[in-house]
């Protein structure tokens, strides 16, 4: 019989004992809660002075259709927002470009302009809740779209909350929603963090994510690894920027999946935060404790639902969404159970959100502080899966660092054999998959998922035509001419970036006022 492993290959015992926690230290490798090296969670009451914030993943078709399920949300309990944008948008493209033929609103919701960005959150108390935008490339532009809007209505954008996900780095390695090379993207990002640091301080400006990795196959190990090694990128060209560490690190913030495994998944969560708080303290002089803290978002795996049988995702979502909240996460989105198939329906989602309010509101788990914390098991994971993580991040150090291993491929190939290995195991049934693989029944459900209106494609074309005609058009030059020799030079970007979207120039023509200077990203194929 071969021995027993855990997702990232590492060996895991039928059982632990004093012995597997031998020169343990906790005062050093746990510490208390809130306090350095963050291993037990980032603030010393965790969830029993209140719970993680509930959000749910959401954008479809128009600006008005999302706008709808945002009010079900909030009328139903979440407590953030969380938008979801379509390929075209996150991309750089305009509704009405060639390259976006047939993907208006399908997997999010279409945001060409201030004014969609306006519909999208009508009616919505902005100074009130938080909303995170899943965007990468043109982050800058959505987010200063979210600023022009709120500011329309009043709101200060010193009171505005929220994150935009901002992270490229991982697009270059396992998502490609990238839009300008890898230099050009750090100098935006970084040019993200000084102008928010002056303008949207309470903004997280980045959540650097292990999600998609996790979602492309990387094992629990890779996505740790590489998203610290991406964060650690990020940071230098920060600091190279000339902005001062403790200025801009307390506001970083990351991303991961839960998976199914909750004792590994448990266990990553609480080596993660030990290991980024050491590297900022002792690599970085971050001197704020602020600065130390990983706080994450988490999604439950959504690369592990199943179309076959899809109420069986019930079960895997409740369970991802614990493993998440014993890990110690500051917010969570739990997935649909219909996601398999198509966009959630709202009864889905709502089922969605009702797993998290029975986490919060109905378990035990809430009222105590790392329940973890001691566990044989849990503790010896995390120091194999620490082990592990700085290994593989030394590997990507060897390389140059994050931005040069990517351009050798490194990351991506390496997160492609773990796919490989991952769909052999399920192929031969080595891997068990309820409903796919094992415990299957020939007979399906039919299932009516939701579908996107392909209309929304010519509307919004007709939409921005209207925008174009009504607007002033030397005005919107001027200020995209602006943009390019900001691009041009060294100024911070944001500033004319932000003046064209309020001369109301497209979210696609700002991208094209970039590309112009700084041209697109061509892949490395890496096989």
């Amino acid at each position: 019989m071969s021995e027993a492993t855990t997702e990232s290959g590492l060996p895991i015992k039928a059982r632990y004992g004093p012995e597997d926690l031998d020169g343990f230290d906790p005062a050093v490798q746990l510490g208390e809660p809130g306090a350095y090296p963050f291993t037990r969670g980032v603030y010393p009451s965790m969830y029993t002075g209140r719970p993680w914030t509930m959000r749910q993943y959401a954008g479809f078709g128009t600006a008005a259709e999302s706008n709808a399920r945002y009010k079900e949300l909030v009328a139903n309990g979440t407590g953030g927002l969380s938008v979801a944008f379509d390929l075209p948008t996150q991309m750089g493209y305009d509704s009405d470009h060639p390259l976006a033929s047939g993907e208006v609103g399908k997997v999010g919701v279409a945001i060409d302009s201030v004014e969609d960005m306006q519909v999208l959150f009508d009616g919505l108390p902005l100074d009130e809740v938080s909303t995170s935008m899943t965007i990468n490339a043109p982050a800058a532009s959505l987010l200063l779209m979210y600023q022009l809007v709120a500011e329309g209505n009043g709101i200060p954008a010193a009171q505005l909350t929220g994150t935009i996900q901002n992270d490229v780095l991982k697009e270059y390695i396992a998502r490609g929603t990238y839009i300008y090379p890898p230099a050009e993207s750090l100098r935006l990002i970084s040019n993200i963090f000084a102008y928010c640091h002056r303008e949207i301080p309470r903004w997280n400006t980045i959540s650097i994510s292990g999600y998609h990795m996790a979602e492309a196959g990387a094992t629990p190990v890779q996505e740790v690894a590489f998203t610290l090694a991406n964060a650690k990128a990020y940071v230098q060209a920060a600091l190279d920027a000339g902005l001062a560490v403790d200025d801009f690190a307390p506001r970083l913030s990351f991303f991961f999946v839960a998976r199914t495994t909750l004792l590994e998944e448990v266990a990553k969560f609480r080596a993660a935060r030990r290991i980024w708080a050491r590297m900022m303290k002792e690599e970085f002089g971050a001197q704020n404790p602020k600065s130390m803290m990983l706080r994450f978002h988490t999604q439950t795996a959504g690369v592990q639902l199943t179309a076959q049988q899809p109420e069986i995702n019930l079960v895997r979502v409740a369970l991802q969404g614990l493993g998440a909240v014993l890990g110690g996460t500051q917010s969570l989105h739990t997935n649909s159970f219909d996601e398999a198939i198509a966009l959630p329906t709202a009864k889905a989602a709502r089922l969605a959100l009702r797993t998290q309010q029975v986490l919060a509101h109905e378990t035990d788990v809430t009222r105590t502080v790392d329940p973890f914390a001691g566990s044989y098991v849990v503790e010896s994971l995390t120091d194999d899966l620490e082990e592990a993580v700085l290994a593989l991040m030394q590997a990507v150090d060897d390389r140059g660092g994050a931005v040069h291993a990517i351009e050798q491929g490194f990351q991506k190939s390496e997160i492609e054999r773990s796919a490989y290995d991952n769909a052999l195991q399920i192929d031969s049934g080595e891997r068990v998959v309820v409903g796919q693989n094992r415990f299957t029944v020939e007979e399906h459900e039919r299932y009516e998922p939701l579908r996107v209106d392909p209309a929304i494609e010519a509307a919004q074309a007709q939409r921005l035509e209207r925008l174009r005609a009504d607007r002033d058009g030397s005005a919107v030059e001027r200020a995209l001419a602006d943009l390019r020799t900001a691009a041009e030079g060294t100024d911070n970007v944001l500033p004319p970036m932000r003046a064209a979207l309020a001369a109301r120039a497209t979210g696609g023509e700002v991208a094209d006022a970039l590309r112009d200077v700084w041209g697109q990203h061509v892949p490395r194929e890496t096989f």
